[in-house]
């Protein structure tokens, strides 16, 4: 028992490191790749605190080396997804009754493991199981994940710390309850802290988790795990399982006492769960809440104002950092007829100086896709633009598989604003330029607005205010994350949190408060200091 209000050190963005040469952590990051590669890890699933290893089990290589393995992790069932639940319910009580400042500490101190000695090691098993170059990775699964650790215990604070007002005689108070039943997040491959963020936000306002990763994310995923229990996460507050989609689905969506999703990938699957979770509504205890993530078509507009050089790194960085595999990226860009001569020039610049490999050589910009999957459903929209007379593919568009799954960065133009690729989502190096006439910049953002279901990230670029404040103004429900004279990724816990509407999702703002609305449920207690004893008002008496 503690007699004393307690403050959440004020947070701060993780400093970036630059590994630059001859640089302490580049040396480290490198020894950390070489113990990783060395030997073949058996990760287990983590069901209330303990570790279950199974007899199947699924292999774990690079993207960008197939030959190698890293390692194998257990394969679970249906019969582990209902260990897992019962192990969350079973952890609850105390869970929820533990102090806030005791579970806020759980988590500040994991962001302090993180960021210190598991640095390298995290950095290394990102670079190797979702084929990350140094960067990518150091801004993902250490300094974003620490950061979503660190400022969601501060918002937590500022949640509890809300409080209505009270009245002579009154006490009015809100308790900040966690939701009734068990959270269950499914997390993606592309980005660690996502994968992070999901279980443990719910999970420190007092929620427990079921953890679904995805298959290639899970030697990162482990890691977490681990880092979490050195942190002092009690066993079953958070379970880890590796489990196909349906038989997880079947378990978690037809139990009474699921209380809600917190999901990031693909807009169908999304769709899909929602109309499960609507079809089995009457099954539990409490409506679910539903927080999803899900796609983007990610558009770069530039008006005959803007820096065509500007512009043309934007779309670099944009579309081709980690293979264009962000629900950010840039995969669509309009550029005036005027300016894109110069664009397209230092686009291709860029291009042609960027090495692709294993982010195991640190020269290497641009490393391999996620997965075969993934591989041929990108490819196949390459070959396709090869046979249109639509479009014609002005850098890039081979790719081989036979050492890893490599996708050359590939720059389609098209004559037609909408061809497939101006307004599928793609999730891969492909980008597709539309060249519009430079007195027609308002109708080309009514085609932006128009021709996409999306609406997560977008950017305009202008040196023109008046066309600045027109395309915020024109476009402001086409992205939930809108960029002005910058590219369409890179959003910074505390400083743009993300998330977009329409198709992309629920727009519940991740690195935002507003993500941890929603996994409380408020109670609202009134105490009566000075109860009355006389039922009558004194309205009823006439004199």
């Amino acid at each position: 028992m503690s007699d004393a209000i307690f403050n959440i050190p004020h947070p701060a963005n993780e400093p970036v490191l630059n590994y630059g040469p001859g640089s302490p952590e580049k040396m480290e990051l490198k020894k950390a790749l070489t113990e990783l590669k060395a030997v073949q890890m058996e990760i287990p699933m983590y069901i209330g605190g303990k570790h279950v290893f199974t007899a199947e089990k699924a292999v774990m290589r690079p993207p960008h080396e197939i030959s190698h393995t890293l390692g194998f992790h257990a394969k679970g069932s249906a019969g582990h997804v209902r260990d897992a639940i019962n192990a969350a319910l079973a952890a609850k009580p105390a869970w929820e009754a533990m102090p806030w400042q005791d579970r806020a500490a759980i988590f500040l101190k994991a962001a302090d493991l993180l960021a210190g000695p598991y640095r390298a090691r995290m950095n290394a098993a990102t670079m190797l199981c979702q084929s990350k170059t140094a960067f990518q990775a150091e801004i993902d699964c250490v300094c974003e994940l620490a950061d979503f650790w660190r400022f969601n215990a501060w918002f937590m604070q500022e949640i509890y710390k809300q409080q209505p007002w009270s009245v002579r005689n009154t006490w009015n108070r809100l308790d900040w309850r966690p939701l009734e039943g068990f959270v269950f997040a499914l997390t993606p491959f592309n980005f660690t802290s996502i994968a992070g963020n999901l279980p443990t936000a719910p999970a420190m306002l007092g929620n427990v988790v079921v953890w679904k990763p995805a298959e290639s994310q899970v030697y990162s995923a482990s890691l977490i795990m681990e880092i979490l229990e050195e942190a002092g996460l009690p066993p079953g507050v958070i379970n880890l399982v590796y489990i196909d989609g349906p038989t997880i689905g079947a378990e978690v969506f037809t139990h009474p006492d699921f209380a809600g999703i917190h999901y990031t990938g693909s807009t169908q699957v999304f769709q899909h769960l929602w109309k499960t979770i609507g079809e089995n509504i009457h099954r539990y205890k409490t409506y679910p809440r539903i927080v999803g993530e899900t796609g983007g078509k990610d558009f770069v507009v530039a008006h005959p104002s803007a820096d065509p050089k500007a512009v043309a790194v934007a779309l670099t960085r944009g579309a081709f950092e980690y293979q264009g595999q962000k629900c950010s990226a840039a995969s669509r860009a309009y550029i005036p007829a005027g300016m894109w001569p110069v664009v397209k020039e230092a686009l291709l610049s860029d291009l042609r100086d960027i090495k692709m490999g294993s982010p195991e050589d640190f020269t290497n910009f641009f490393n391999a896709v996620i997965d075969e999957k993934a591989y041929n459903k990108i490819s196949s929209y390459i070959a396709d633009a090869k046979q249109s007379d639509q479009v014609r593919i002005i850098a890039g568009g081979n790719y081989d598989k036979t050492k890893g799954y490599f996708i050359e960065p590939t720059v389609i133009e098209s004559a037609d604003p909408r061809y497939i690729t101006m307004c599928e989502e793609i999730f891969g190096p492909v980008l597709t330029i539309y060249v519009y006439e430079d007195e027609r910049f308002e109708d080309t953002l009514d085609l932006v607005n128009t021709s996409s279901p999306y609406a997560l990230t977008g950017a305009v670029f202008a040196r023109d205010r008046a066309a600045v404040a027109l395309a915020e103004h024109k476009l402001r429900h086409a992205a939930g994350n809108f960029y002005i004279n910058d590219k369409p990724t890179g959003a910074v816990v505390g400083q743009q949190p993300f998330g977009g509407a329409r198709a992309s999702g629920t727009n519940d703002k991740a690195g935002s408060i507003l993500n941890l609305y929603r996994w409380v449920s408020p109670r609202t207690i009134k105490e009566n200091f000075v109860s009355p004893v006389d039922y009558r008002y004194p309205f009823l008496r006439e004199s």
